[in-house]
């Protein structure tokens, strides 16, 4: 590993317009109608100032390659495989349709340490999002970077047990089983070009997983729908989550709920009861 202290601090700034036609394009991805008030939904952003790096400079697994380079927004960190590790997001004014979009990035912090599975890397970023003037979304995102998986190692995550996934004890519960369309089109809306999310071959024999992958933020979107279904539009103030297991494409996705007061607690599970994502929200 090398010292990465030059990237601390770097900052990208992005623009970008909340159209009718991307709003559209979302509601109808999710199946679901139009918040009320003129506001987009919370998750939305996460499709705002996507990333728009020239095809000719993607790696082998679709993301910008990492260059020890002033114009290269990551450091160049070896560790081949990426993952959207955590978010802790606030949520301080409504975005609503035909909204300018301002977007402040910037490094916090690169942090290595030493996993069960080999060396990890984690690098945090603060994003400011300010709709007309006004900021509306602060989140810091951790994402992590993980070594291949050594030969022989058996895919993942391993495939679901006799268990059953208990929602008795959840105050709400939706269940649902992410296929490719649906994949395929947040992979546009946020124009990730991620491959473990639509390469198929790729995603099973380059990054040893046992299928497809549902990103990360769409899983968090779908607990922030569940929220929408128990408390309303636009009801939360802060949303944070952290990434468990993979969820994989074809396969039970069980959202689940409990909390009416100041504070939610939500959570992504696999059939047999693995937990895929945790998370918790303040209303």
């Amino acid at each position: 590993m090398s010292d990465w202290n030059a990237w601390i601090g770097r900052e990208d700034l992005r623009r970008d317009r909340v159209s009718d036609e991307l709003a559209a394009r979302w509601l109808a991805t999710l199946d679901r109608d139009a918040a009320a008030g003129g506001a987009v939904p919370q998750g939305f952003h996460w499709c705002l100032c996507a990333p728009d790096a020239p095809t000719a400079t993607l790696g082998s697994d679709g993301h910008p390659r990492r260059q020890n380079s002033p114009d290269s927004w990551m450091p160049p960190i070896p560790l081949p495989r990426r993952m959207w590790a955590a978010s802790k997001v606030e949520y301080l004014a409504p975005i609503t349709l035909s909204a300018a979009i301002e977007r402040r990035s910037a490094i916090r912090s690169i942090t290595a340490k030493q996993g069960a599975s080999g060396p990890l890397v984690f690098v945090d970023v603060a994003h400011e999002i300010h709709a007309d003037g006004e900021l509306s979304v602060h989140e810091t995102q951790s994402i992590v970077f993980r070594d291949a998986a050594p030969a022989g190692t058996p895919p993942s995550p391993p495939p679901p047990g006799e268990g059953r996934f208990d929602p008795g004890a959840w105050d709400a519960h939706r269940l649902l089983v992410p296929d490719e369309a649906l994949l395929f089109r947040y992979s546009a809306l946020t124009f990730n070009s991620h491959r473990i999310h639509y390469d198929l071959p790729y995603a099973t024999q380059e990054e040893g997983y046992r299928g497809l992958v549902v990103h990360g933020p769409l899983t968090a979107t779908l607990l922030l729908d569940l929220a929408r279904r128990a408390f309303g539009d636009n009801k939360l103030s802060s949303f944070a989550f952290r990434g468990l297991s993979p969820a994989i494409c074809g396969e039970e996705l069980h959202l689940a709920l409990r909390g009416d007061g100041a504070s939610v607690e939500l959570g992504a599970f696999a059939a047999d009861g693995r937990p895929i994502m945790s998370a918790s929200a303040t209303l």
